[in-house]
């Protein structure tokens, strides 16, 4: 194996680009790297090398890359060097940041470009992330790493796949795009959007993009939840759905819609912070309110701000500061400027506290000063 270091001196673009230390005339750099290995051959304007190590330092002597190949081409007059079965590493400040493997590439511009071909495979060191796909190109100045088509990414927190994805090093920041699929476990769930930000550092997903978020059980999706952006924390499980969010949960079942709601996936809870609307499908009720905190798990639900519940089969109507509604059996609590009002019979009462439920209409008004209004029915003439 040949290790090539850096010249200092203007030399022939291949000693630029492999890096020689000398300050040798040009033909003598090249007959000192023929002469330090017998796999070296001159054809032309094009230099070939055999199990060779191509390298890149700073102006500090510390390593920008460095890659091994079976076999380089280099082409003088191109500045390019075409390599096969290229294995590195991509250093920042010296350090050791990505493993990048292919079957083919090229280092190009005298180290400014380096892209790889063919089973691409590219190992975030730092977060043990590690990227497939079938092609990578990788700008140090830049600090831009990019890998195309048929992307796969692996992670012990979760899988993805994609069409493009970009790893920006500064940032720590990982964007993938086109079809993006995200699988995370524990729980199991997927994110779906045409694009993605992963802080990597931080272990958060964003979507500035529609979003689509399934939890699953046993394969099977069970809830499902959208919203035109949308935030996934991985640490804690909490996904934050924003601008016209909705989320299907199966048990109890309920449809929750709202600009702002954030689900807890492992403690099964969601909170909404901006007004809110709850359908319970089977039951037919409607509850409005400028906040609630929802555990599924109990089936119940905390509404206060503005309430408004409306039973849909017999058109009863309760309105309050606070509501407590147990989903399994159906038992509203109701607290602060109660008004309660149904249409048969017609009747009204007002009130500081209800009990009830609204299947049967059976709502109690209670405490303080109760006002009940007896609503006659209106007579039609004949």
């Amino acid at each position: 194996m040949i290790n090539l270091n850096r010249m200092a001196l203007p030399l022939v673009s291949l000693i630029l680009l492999l890096g020689l230390v000398s300050c040798r005339d040009n033909r003598q750099a090249i007959d000192q790297i023929v002469e330090d290995s017998a796999a070296t051959e001159e054809i032309g304007s094009d230099l070939i090398f055999k199990d060779i190590t191509l390298e890149e330092v700073d102006t500090k002597g510390k390593a920008v890359w460095k890659v091994h190949a079976a076999q380089v081409v280099y082409s003088q007059d191109d500045k390019v060097a075409q390599v096969t079965r290229p294995d590195g590493e991509l250093f920042d400040a010296g350090k050791p940041i990505f493993r990048i493997q292919g079957q083919t590439g090229e280092v190009q511009r005298d180290g400014e470009q380096i892209l790889l071909r063919g089973n691409v495979i590219v190992t975030d060191i730092r977060s043990k992330a590690i990227l497939k796909g079938d092609e990578m190109t990788w700008i140090p100045a830049e600090g831009i790493l990019t890998i195309r088509n048929n992307v796969v990414g692996t992670h012990p927190q979760m899988r993805m796949s994609a069409r493009q994805a970009q790893l920006f090093n500064k940032e720590r920041r990982l964007e993938v795009s086109g079809r993006v699929i995200v699988t995370a476990t524990d729980p199991t769930m997927q994110l779906q959007a045409d694009r993605l930000n992963w802080f990597i550092d931080q272990e958060i997903i964003v979507s500035d993009r529609p979003v689509r978020l399934a939890r699953l059980r046993n394969n099977q999706v069970t809830d499902t939840a959208t919203g035109q952006t949308g935030e996934l924390n991985l640490k804690t499980n909490v996904a934050t759905l924003r601008q016209a969010a909705q989320v299907g949960i199966q048990n109890p079942p309920l449809q929750i819609a709202g600009n702002s709601l954030i689900w807890n996936l492992s403690e099964e809870t969601l909170v909404a912070d901006q007004p809110v609307t709850v359908v319970h499908r089977q039951q037919q009720v409607t509850i409005r309110a400028n906040r609630a905190n929802m555990n599924f798990p109990q089936e119940r639900v905390y509404f206060e701000q503005g309430v408004q519940a409306t039973g849909q089969t017999n058109q009863s109507q309760l309105a309050s500061d606070r509501l407590t509604w147990n989903v399994n059996d159906q038992e509203v609590v109701a607290e602060g400027n109660v008004d309660y009002r149904q249409s048969n019979p017609p009747a009204r009462v007002q009130g500081p506290r209800a009990v009830g439920r609204f299947e049967n209409q059976t709502v109690v008004v209670s405490g303080g000063r109760v006002v009940t209004e007896i609503i006659p029915e209106t007579i039609v003439p004949q």
